[in-house]
């Protein structure tokens, strides 16, 4: 799922041919293996959930016996004769469509008419929200949340999780991703044999979305948490990445990032009762795993702060307690689906048991109103850890021309250093509120999308405001997700300002105030002005013409000493005494003609 992709770089050993993917070329007809590290041996207690190919309610995976993944219509499908098959337990509607047309369906499955987010909430059952395929290349989640509605309706094995649950599921948010299905796309996963693309109809990346909150499946995915509000929100992946013994693996942000309550529930409550679940089924979780350097393991593991263009990140960001759930690549298909399953049942038991102290801890994070704020996460110091790896050597590689990683197959134990992201590069205090003009439309929008609350003022309002200006403005050299960074040095500014009516202001006393504070602070790593919403701030729009400001300039140098002074000290530098352009615009630069709004970000902040 995230960066540090591996398995480009690993192994050649062929994997026997049960566990390789054919693939045919789209030449000549010849067929493509490609060689996957040999896979660990598994027999999981698990399998006991999975239903006979030939049963009335196997889901379409189950009846290919984990050979293959269901396209969106078959998806569809199935779903709808489930619902229509669940007595009123399940109900099933789209929260909009996709850039191509398509339903984003969910499902929610729960008994007593508790299936609706008015009626959800009035229950007080804990609520756990589930997607598969944000990168639909990795399509784990949808099947194992097939087979989880199946057994909680028509066969009834996990019945009373209705009576006292509410699963909102959806099997499929990247839709159009979905339908570029293939054998060519996931080369690097052992099954199914086809599956969708990583990025959406316009490929943008739906996992790098959440901020900036650019796509339309991205919207309609905010609007429906914002409606649902649940307890607990689930991502389901499939990982990129080394070699372990680990199969099911997940990440979340810690006690240390921005929701200290809840990153400590997840420590200490949610994980225990997770690792404890699937082990009983004869899985080996563990956390996320991500290296250094992808070829060079000695040099150790990261731990990784998430930040708020990412599902887990984001839900810390808004105090929504959220599970990245990665399952391991090499592992070969049916083992990675069920251990989903058995995830997805542990997780939503564990809301039901949790609940109180689940909501006491979102409480805490949500009424919190600290007054600094980090808006960036670097390393803490090393310690070393030891995890159930896999053995690797280094093999020489003709065609990269250096050594690569060999993964053995054999498994160890590994000790290896270990940095987590846990120090916070920088800080800003909270401001009482943000004040946004009126023409910044775009940005008021996606305010409104994330669900923060703005106020618009009726009539101008003139205050004394912070405002920063931005120094050393850069562009990124290529776009990123559909967009080009822009990274500055913001310098505060004191200053007496009118904002027109209909400006926005956006108070920071509020359950999302943090939120606002990480989207509208222009040196946080997500801030809509590093994704490029205000770059028009950055251009110049007046120039100095050479006849009427070069006169103007004799008089200013002939007239002030100590401009004078300034300028025989600028001279200095030969570059800028050879220019022309640049002398004559150090003197407009210093005149009341000059743009004084230029590279001056335009949302203040009420001190």
């Amino acid at each position: 799922m995230t960066f540090r992709t591996m398995l480009s770089l690993a192994a050649v050993l062929l994997a026997p041919l049960s566990h390789a993917r054919a693939q045919t070329a789209p030449t000549a007809g010849a067929a493509w293996t490609v060689p996957l590290p040999p896979a660990l041996p598994w027999s999981g207690k698990s399998r006991s959930l999975a239903l006979p190919p030939d049963h009335q309610w196997a889901t379409p995976t189950e009846r290919s016996t984990f050979a293959r993944t269901p396209r969106y219509d078959e998806t569809v499908a199935w779903l709808r004769k489930l619902v229509s098959a669940s007595e009123g337990t399940l109900q099933m509607s789209s929260i909009g469509r996709s850039p191509e047309g398509r339903d984003l369906w969910i499902v929610v499955a729960s008994s007593g008419g508790t299936l609706t987010p008015a009626a959800a909430r009035k229950s007080g059952k804990p609520i756990v929200f589930a997607h598969g395929g944000i990168h639909a290349g990795e399509i784990d989640g949808k099947d194992a949340g097939m087979m989880l509605l199946r057994d909680m309706t028509v066969l009834g094995t996990q019945k009373d999780l209705l009576e006292l649950a509410v699963f909102v599921f959806m099997p499929i948010f990247n839709v159009d991703g979905h339908e570029r299905f293939s054998a060519f796309t996931r080369y690097n996963q052992r099954g199914p044999i086809e599956a969708g693309w990583r990025t959406n109809a316009r490929n943008l990346n739906l996992n790098r979305d959440f901020s900036k909150a650019d796509t339309p499946e991205m919207q309609h995915l905010l609007r429906a948490l914002a409606a649902w509000m649940p307890d607990l929100y689930l991502d389901l992946h499939v990982t990129n990445g080394a070699d372990y013994q680990f199969d099911i693996t997940w990440g979340y942000n810690r006690s240390s990032h921005y929701s200290p309550a809840i990153g400590r529930w997840l420590e200490q409550v949610a994980d225990p009762v997770m690792r404890r679940d699937l082990e009983a089924m004869g899985h080996r979780p563990g956390w996320l795993l991500l290296h250094i350097d992808a070829n060079d393991p000695r040099k150790g593991l990261s731990g990784w702060w998430a930040e708020p263009r990412f599902s887990n990140g984001y839900g810390d960001a808004r105090h929504l307690p959220t599970i990245l759930l990665e399952n391991h690549s090499l592992k070969p298909f049916d083992q990675r689906v069920l251990g989903t399953r058995v995830f997805l049942e542990s997780v939503v038991r564990l809301a039901i048991r949790e609940t109180k102290t689940l909501r006491a801890a979102v409480a805490e994070d949500r009424s919190a109103r600290r007054d600094r704020i980090a808006i960036g996460f670097t390393y803490a110091p090393a310690r070393e850890v030891t995890i159930p790896g896999v053995r690797w050597r280094q093999v020489d590689s003709p065609a990269m021309g250096a050594s690569r990683l060999d993964w053995t197959g054999m498994a160890e134990n590994v000790t290896l250093p270990y940095l987590d992201m846990t120090t916070p590069t920088a800080t800003v205090r909270r401001p009482r509120a943000y004040l946004i003009p009126p023409a910044w439309t775009e940005v008021i929008e996606k305010l409104t999308v994330h669900g923060i609350q703005v106020e618009r003022l009726a009539i101008p309002l003139t205050a004394e405001v912070e405002m920063y200006r931005m120094r050393d403005a850069r562009l990124a050299s290529a776009p990123f997700e559909g967009r080009v960074r822009v990274t500055a040095t913001p310098v505060v500014e004191r200053r007496r300002e009118t904002f027109p009516a209909g400006t926005v202001r956006v108070s920071t006393d509020q359950p999302l105030g943090q939120l606002a504070v990480l989207l509208l602070e222009p040196a946080a790593v997500d801030s809509f002005f590093q994704w490029g919403f205000f770059s028009e701030v950055l251009q110049q729009t007046e120039y100095a013409e050479a006849y009427a400001m070069a006169p103007l300039a004799d008089r200013m140098l002939a007239e002030n000493p100590t401009l004078r002074a300034e300028f025989d000290q600028a001279l200095q530098d030969p570059a800028f005494a050879k220019n022309p352009a640049a002398r004559l615009d150090w003197f407009y630069r210093r005149t009341p003609f000059f743009d004084d709004r230029l590279h001056l970000y335009p949302v203040a902040r009420e001190p």
